[in-house]
Formats: structure tokens, sequence, C-alpha cells
């Protein structure tokens, strides 16, 4: 077997040194399905920009995907398809010019939207596009009047009290429904169809559950603001300069696609014109966000280029490519030119913290995280021991990464406190998803990982000591844990496991010990591990019943961190990601990043190589 696991590390790096680009970066797609690909066919066509080319690209790319009853799906076992998913394509397929409403592909789509119960039944942020294309009633979607962005970070409860992601989409979404903003142009279609009632408010509830929250608003922004008409001039003036200050480089708000739509349309609620500067450059950005996929254009949600340099850096230097070399030296340049040095909103929460951190894309430059940062730090510690710029670029990177930790002892993505639990309250799908930024089991446990490996900090000192106990008062009780930002219980689990190992936690540790009889039990018998995207929904452990390199990788690596000797299922495992040729070809593409249960997923395209490469390597050195 050693022979065999040599080969793989040697076929594995190789294929990663031919992607590296240039500059010292890899930059492998995030696809995220068609819902970017259908926004920006819409965002096209409603501004009245001419690309012919990149539009029918887009659609041969959406059209490819169909299911064959006419839906579209977020994932390959996906039960019937997805409602949502398929309206935006059937808008977006619309709004191209190629198909007409007569196309049987159009038919088909339309016939399952129906039988799923029509537009009313897609998620907020479905209905919100479709508000904005004047297919929608706004009063019928949430109702957080404009005046809650008035609301001080002092106060009980702010618009700071919510996650970044939430702040860069909701800014634009509170001046569009203030607004109760539509636009339309000759080339609209009518999608009437698509609602499975007649007349509007047929099936509204009789009490609003939002009208309490507006209530308690207007109130508080009319005392802070002493008035109501200057209150809501104030507001919409604040949600505008709210975008406008975190506009990156490329035009993006804060580098996400849906901040950024929606930024678009709220700026043209504002009174800009289509043509406007600030509207433009931010088409042009997104535009710079399109990659191709087996020869189609995607347009990514974001670029992943930092966090995939940094991440393949880690794990070439782990498989014996000195820091020295020509490869790792121009990756880690990459890196460094890329640290952050403004104080972004992070700051509010952690005011005595300096700039120290790294973002996930190439154009990131106000929002950091803390996945990136451990990943980055990784990466250059070897060079921080040499060179005076990298050492000072460590220095700065670790203070930030210890000042992140959270009162509970646990690590957030972007912001410390974010988990106000009352908030989760609010009448939105998700909310502990879309709203809040708590701690979680898998960035917990990484960053454990971190300064169990790579810094002289352990068990002992009081830093990790909280982490750990975060850690084990978070574990399930079949001893899984639950990962937030990939899929989904084995990702939770080996973050986990793998951190607490790094950290001193002994193998023989009653938690240690559960979670390494969990992953044994949910073995497959081909030798590797395959988790469901459905876990995400059911919010338990939901068998891929197929085997996957990624998920084995995670299973593998936390069963050697927390194994004194090489077991029949760690050697079944290594025996399928050396012959993991044999797998369904679909299961290269299943989603292992999550972004919100039941609409948002993640097809990382460098992670079927990057964590087997780790497991592999890790599997070698310890057991030789």
């Amino acid at each position: 077997m050693a022979a065999d696991v040599s080969a793989e590390i040697n076929r594995i790096v190789r294929l990663l040194l031919k992607e590296q680009l240039p500059d010292g970066s890899w930059n492998y797609p995030f696809e995220t399905g068609i819902v970017t690909d259908c926004y920006f066919i819409i965002l096209l066509r409603v501004l009245e920009i001419r690309d012919e080319a990149l539009v029918q690209s887009l659609v041969e790319r959406i059209l490819k995907k169909q299911e064959k009853n006419g839906s579209w799906k977020l994932f390959h076992d996906e039960t019937d398809g997805n409602l949502s998913a398929t309206v935006e394509a059937y808008v977006a397929l619309l709004h191209s010019g190629r198909l007409k409403m007569d196309d049987a592909r159009i038919q088909a789509a339309k016939r399952f939207i129906r039988t799923k119960g029509g537009v009313r039944q897609t998620n907020t942020f479905t209905k919100i596009m479709l508000a904005i294309l004047g297919q929608y009633d706004w009063s019928d979607l949430f109702q957080i009047p404009v005046e809650a962005i008035l609301f001080p970070a002092s106060f009980p409860v702010s618009f700071f009290d919510l996650s970044v992601f939430t702040r860069a989409n909701f800014a634009p979404i509170l001046i569009l429904s203030d607004n109760r903003f539509s636009i339309k142009t000759s080339q609209s279609p009518d999608l009437s169809d698509l609602y499975t009632y007649r007349g509007t408010g047929a099936d509204r509830p009789d009490i609003d559950p939002w009208q309490p929250v507006t209530d308690l608003v207007e109130h508080w922004a009319e005392v802070l603001a002493g008035q109501v008409d200057s209150a809501h001039r104030k507001a919409l003036e604040q949600a505008e300069q709210y975008m406008l200050k975190r506009i990156e480089p490329d035009g993006t708000l804060e580098c996400y696609f849906s901040a950024t739509f929606l930024m678009i349309f709220a700026l043209l609620a504002r009174g800009y014109s289509k043509r406007d500067t600030v509207i433009l450059r931010a088409v042009q950005g997104l535009t710079s966000m399109t990659c191709r996929i087996e020869g189609d254009i995607h347009v990514q949600y974001t670029t992943a280029t930092v966090w995939n340099t940094a991440l393949i850096s880690c794990a070439l230097q782990e498989a014996g490519m000195a820091h020295s070399s020509e490869i790792i030296r121009r990756a880690n340049q990459y890196l460094l030119e890329r640290q952050h040095t403004k104080f972004g909103d992070w700051s509010i929460h952690n005011s005595d913290a300096r700039p120290g951190g790294w973002g996930f894309s190439n154009m990131n430059t106000i929002n950091p995280d803390v996945d990136d940062t451990t990943a980055v730090l990784r990466s250059i510690r070897f060079a921080a021991r040499e060179e005076g710029t990298f050492s000072q670029a460590w220095e700065r990177g670790i203070k930030w990464l210890v000042s992140m930790q959270n009162s509970d002892g646990g690590w957030p993505a972007f912001e410390k406190e974010i988990n106000k639990p009352y908030l989760a309250w609010l009448p939105i799908e998700q909310p502990e998803d879309i709203l809040l930024d708590p701690s979680s089991p898998d960035l917990t446990g990484r960053v454990l990982n971190f300064f169990g490996n790579c810094t002289d900090l352990n068990i002992h000192d009081p830093l990790i000591n909280r982490g750990i106990n975060w850690l084990l008062h978070n574990q399930e009780k079949d001893g899984s844990w639950v990962g937030r930002w990939g899929i989904c219980f084995i990702y939770g689990t080996w973050g986990a496991v793998t951190g607490m190992a790094a950290a001193g936690v002994p193998s023989e540790h009653s938690a240690v010990r559960r979670a390494a009889e969990w992953l044994r039990g949910i073995q497959n018998p081909d030798g590797g591990w395959g988790e469901s995207c459905m876990s995400d929904l059911k919010k338990h452990y939901v068998p891929l019943r197929v085997s996957t390199r990624t998920h084995t990788a995670w299973a593998l690596d936390a069963l050697i961190s927390s194994s004194a000797a090489v077991t029949p299922e760690i050697e079944r495992g290594i025996q399928f990601l050396i012959n993991a040729g044999v797998q369904p070809d679909w299961t290269a593409n299943y989603p292992m990043g999550r972004g919100m249960a039941g609409a948002f997923y993640i097809h990382y395209h460098s992670y079927h190589l990057i964590w087997p490469l780790l497991a592999l390597t890790r599997f070698q050195k310890k057991f030789g």
C-alpha cells in the first residue's frame, strides 16, 4: 500500500502544479449551481447591456442542467427538484430572449413550478428578485422599515448585530422595499402563469408576523431621529452610504454577487441612471468573476482565490515541497500581498484589535475571516521564521485571530459576538444561517488545529482550553459535530476531532472516542464516506449512499489524528482514495460547501485534490 499511497500523492501534486497561475495563485472555480447565471442574465437584460455571447453561453449552461421533469436541482439527490431554482431559470431563460414561452423546455419548467405551488412557495430571495421585476408584490414580503438601519451599535439590537453577509444584502433590500421598486423593459416576459391563484393577497395571513417588529423599529427610529420625516430620509441616506462605502476595488459590494445585484437596483431606486459609473463598475466586477467550467461560462458568487491558494500551498508543503521552492514562494507572496490593512466592520465588536486577517477572494480588502486567516498562516509559517516581511504578517495575523475568539470560547467566521438568539425568532427562512455568525465546530476546530500544530500553544493555555470546552459542550448526542460551512456532520466532526487532537486532547477522551465510533459506523462498504446535502435540511446525518473523495478524506484525517495505529477502517478508506476513479462521475461535482440550508451550496473544484492529498500525506507521515 505504501507505494500506492506515494503514487497517488505524486499524481495529485502534479495536477496541482499544472494549475498554478503566473501570479502564484490557484483560481479553481467556486461553483454555485445556476442561480448567479440566471440573475446575471436578468441584470444584463434589465440594464439593457448587450453581451450576446455571454448570455448565450449562460443560457446553454442553464439548459444543460435541466432535469427530465423540467426542474433544476441544487444537488444530485435533491428530491424531484428545487422550486426556487426552477423559477429563477424560467425567468432568466425568458429574459434572455433565446427561448419563447411555447418552447418545450419552458413548458416543462412551468408544469413543475405549478405542481409545486407556484412562485408563492419560493424562497425569499427569489421573491425579492421577482418583486424587483414587477412580478411580485413587495407588501407580501418581510416588512422591516428602512429606519432599522439607524439603530446604533450600542443599542440593545442594531443593524450591526446582523451578520456581515446579511447587512450587505439587507441594506439594498431595505431601500428597494421602502421604495416598492420595480422595473420592466419592453422585453420583460409575462410571468402570470406561475401563480397558482388569481387576485392579490389571496393567501396572506390574517396577522402580519412582521407587525410587532415594524411598530418597534418605527417607534425607536423616531425617538432617535426626532421626527418621522427626518428619520426616514436619514435612514435612506445611511443605507445608500452603507453600500457605497463597502464597494471593493473591483466595483462589487463586499465581493458578493447577491449583494452587488441588489445594490445595483437599490441605486436605481435612489435615482442613479443605468449608465452611472458606480453601476457600470459593479457590472464589470461581476463580469470579472466569470469562469469556464467544461466549456461553459459560469458567473461565480465570488472568487475563492485566496482560499484555494492558501490550502494548496499548505498541502504541497505537507507533501514535502520546500517552502523555499519557487512554487511555494510565488504562492506565499501572492498571499502576503492580500493581508488586510483596513479596519472593516469586524472592528465594531472587536475594537481593540488591529487589522491582520485575510479574506476569501482576490479582491476582498475589508471583510477578513477566521478560516482564510488560519489557512494563510499555515502556508507562511516556515517563511515567517526566515523573512522579516512574512514574520510581521504572521504576528499581525496571529493577533487578529486570537482577538476573534467569542466570549463562549468558540470562533465565528467574520465577526465576534454576532449571536443574539432572539434575532433567530424573526419570521424569515433559515435565520440561523442568514442573520447570525455564531461560533461553529468547524471553525473552532480548525483554529485549534492551527494553534496546536503551528504554534507553541496547547491544551494548558486558557485560549485553547476555552475552545476545547466549547467543542465538548456542543457535541451531538451521537458523537458527531455539525459543520457550518461544509457538508455537514462529517465536515464538522473532522474539524472538531483534528482540532482537539492537535491541541493535545488524548485519543482516549470520551468525546474523541465517540466521534471515532460515529465515523466508523457510517463508513460505506467500498471503504469511503459520503454525506447528502439533505443533512443540512434534516438537521441530522443523511447518507449519500455513495462515497466521495472529499468526505472520505475528511473522515480519514479525523481517524488518523485520533488513532495510534492503522485500523481496518483507515486502511479501507486509504484504499478507496487510491482507487477512487471507480466512483460515479456525479460525485466529483457534488457540493461540499454550504451557505444557506436548502438554498445555497458550493462545489469547490479544488477539494477533490486538496483534502485527499492532505489525508494521504498525514497517513504516510504517521504510519509510514
